[in-house]
């Protein structure tokens, strides 16, 4: 099977980049909703307690309203980092599929791969420094990982040997 051109692995690489771009835009989507419909609830306490009837629970639900609605604003800031990602792969794919795998614009596409992957990590970083602040009692690991910041690296490795490869091909192009 040929990595290249009209119904190669590229090509269906590519199909399975859209079918998950468009849902994690069906999942931002979602997570904004709740986001928002948590925050109101914890400014309208008597809408939780009227609806669901619980107990002296409520008091701890709506305490912690702010706090989980900060949650899935981050959840939904980091399924946007992945959006982005997945986004700019589906650009790089269809370049692929077209033939085309030393594109120019692969090479700014890959930098912002790399740069979103980068700001994810230290993004968790953050999240783990507010949430042991604000929630001590939530236990969320923020040790360095090299296994993380790895996939960083050779991604901007790689945005280096494609914009070498469209050197390379713009210097063949002008070849007589």
């Amino acid at each position: 099977m040929r990595a290249l051109g009209p119904g190669s692995v590229s090509s269906f690489l590519k199909i399975i980049l859209d079918v998950i771009y468009v849902g994690l835009w069906v999942w931002v989507s979602l997570l904004a909703v709740f986001t928002v419909a948590v925050l109101l609830l914890s400014f309208n306490p008597e809408l939780i307690t009227e609806k669901l009837h619980v107990g002296g629970s409520a008091d701890e639900l709506i305490a912690k309203g702010p706090l989980f609605a900060g949650g899935l604003a981050a959840w939904a800031l980091m399924s946007g980092g992945w959006m982005v990602i997945v986004e700019r792969l589906r650009r790089i794919f269809a370049t692929l599929t077209a033939g085309d795998p030393f594109h120019p614009d692969n090479v700014r596409r890959l930098r912002v791969v790399g740069l979103v992957l980068a700001g994810l990590e230290i993004g968790h970083y953050i999240f783990a420094a507010l949430a042991g602040w604000l929630a001590p009692e939530a236990k969320i690991d923020s040790t360095f990982s090299i296994s993380a910041w790895f996939p960083v690296l050779v991604v901007f490795v790689l945005a280096e040997v494609f914009r070498e490869g469209a050197r390379l091909r713009r210097e063949a192009e002008l070849t007589i």
